[in-house]
């Protein structure tokens, strides 16, 4: 009898392509399809592969005989493809749940709201200075699958949005880090914050008395979330407020790391990653380091001089006194709150994009404190505009990053920062966070 060895893959980018070789590699029959237009590096890469594929559509009866369907994050589970995926019995999975299968390598996998991309980097740099064979993937740089297909690492840092940790079963992390959990992507959790953090502890799901969770003991959710639920890892959490042993904590300005008796201290004002947000990241990414017994002295110098994210907090210019700064990153009202949080001066702040159910009202307090101006970025603003009005006295609309950085400008003075931190994702008037930072970079180049 012939054995159905059909994978399908849902979505060309580049975790569904990756998934795409790897499966081939391993023996399946491959069919990608995508209900947009493929890339023409993707769709380059598959026809060089002989891996069919379609686009612009899903041709039902073939994507439903697979055995097996490993599934973009950004196709949500009420998507009808995929509910008739489920009622038939096929499986569903994440790329992330795939390729762990073929890879015995240590697993460090960070999730959290807020702080991923900057904590699996500063992780990444750590442990590529202290010569550890690494690789970086998830949600950042190459496909996590392609990278299984390709390469040999003995340990990967994994940055794993919600939207992976859905699709994920039996892949285990042997260091999990939970760095905060505050309400986002709410649209894709029926609006109830509970299912949201749920999906978040899916992190620590499959773990072992020999593994690790690393958590942040200062996070009201993270920590209502723990209740009730059960943890066989080394729990290892972090605080800024107050002296935890064993984990990571503050005093005196010094981050204190304290893990199997092995004490690193560094002082705040040393790192390259400045802010009260980029101490916790710092704390988990240390923990993690310590655990993996990396020499405090290369933990130090890789705090030292690790380099800002693209779109993160990103200094751009400053143009007649007036300082530019790009996080298009933030595209939740969680990453605003401590973009402004982090400012010295006063603020024109640029917000604005798809408002994926926003509660403004944290940023309230530091709006009034801070800003002097909002410029709306986006198609519609009504939102922001009934929740700030009684708080600055100038909102405006744009609808381009040029003149959004050009009427910022205008309402700027010498010594004011102009902040790019829109609270919302970007798909409304650009391809994604990065198209709307290069094009706000861009557009502050042309003042």
């Amino acid at each position: 009898m012939e054995v159905n060895k059909n994978i399908v893959i849902l979505g060309a980018g580049e975790s569904g392509v990756g998934a795409a070789y790897l499966a081939q590699q391993q023996g399946y029959d491959v069919f990608v399809s995508d209900m947009g237009a493929i890339a023409p590096k993707y769709k380059e890469q598959l026809q060089n592969w002989n891996i069919r594929f379609e686009e612009n559509q899903h041709t039902e009866a073939e994507i439903l005989n697979a055995v097996e369907v490993i599934k973009s994050p950004g196709i949500p589970d009420k998507a009808p493809l995929v509910k008739k995926l489920r009622e038939k019995g096929v499986p569903v999975i994440s790329e992330i749940e795939f390729a762990g299968r073929y890879t015995n390598a240590k697993m460090i996998c960070i999730t959290g709201s807020n702080g991923k991309t900057t904590t699996t980097t500063l992780t990444y740099h750590i442990l590529s200075k202290a010569g550890l064979n690494v690789g970086l993937a998830g949600n950042i740089g190459k496909s996590f699958a392609y990278q299984v297909a390709t390469e040999k690492f003995d340990t990967y840092v994994l940055e794993i949005s919600s939207f992976m940790l859905d699709d994920m079963y039996k892949f285990k992390a042997d260091i999990a880090v939970l760095l905060n959990i505050t309400p986002d992507h709410l649209d894709r959790y029926d609006y109830k914050l509970e299912n949201y953090v749920a999906s978040k502890f899916r992190i620590t799901q499959n773990q072992t008395a020999n593994d690790y969770f690393i958590y942040c003991a200062d996070d009201t959710e993270t920590l209502k979330g723990m209740q009730g639920r059960t943890f066989a890892a080394k729990q290892l959490p972090f605080s800024i407020e107050k002296t935890i042993e064993p984990g990571a904590y503050l005093e005196n300005d010094n981050i204190v790391i304290n893990v199997n008796q092995e004490h690193f201290q560094m002082s705040i004002t040393e790192l390259a990653l400045q802010g009260k947000h980029n101490i916790y990241n710092s704390m988990a990414s240390g923990l993690a380091a310590r655990i993996l017994e990396i020499r405090n002295p290369t933990i130090r110098e890789s705090m030292m001089d690790v380099q800002p994210i693209e779109h993160r907090l990103e200094f751009v210019a400053k143009i007649s006194g007036i300082g530019f700064i790009n996080d298009s990153k933030a595209t939740n009202v969680n990453s605003t709150w401590y973009a402004l949080e982090s400012m010295t001066t006063d603020v024109v702040l640029i917000l604005g994009g798809v408002d994926k159910g926003n509660d403004y009202s944290m940023l309230k307090e530091l709006v009034r404190q801070k800003v002097k101006a909002i410029v709306c970025l986006g198609k519609d603003n009504s939102r922001i505009h009934d929740a700030f009005e009684d708080d600055v006295d100038v909102i405006v609309n744009t609808l381009s990053a040029a003149e959004a950085a050009q009427v910022a400008f205008h309402l700027a003075k010498k010594g004011d920062t102009v902040l790019l931190s829109p609270a919302c994702a970007s798909f409304d008037l650009f391809k994604n966070y990065e198209d709307r930072g290069t094009q706000f970079k861009d557009a502050v180049r042309q003042l």
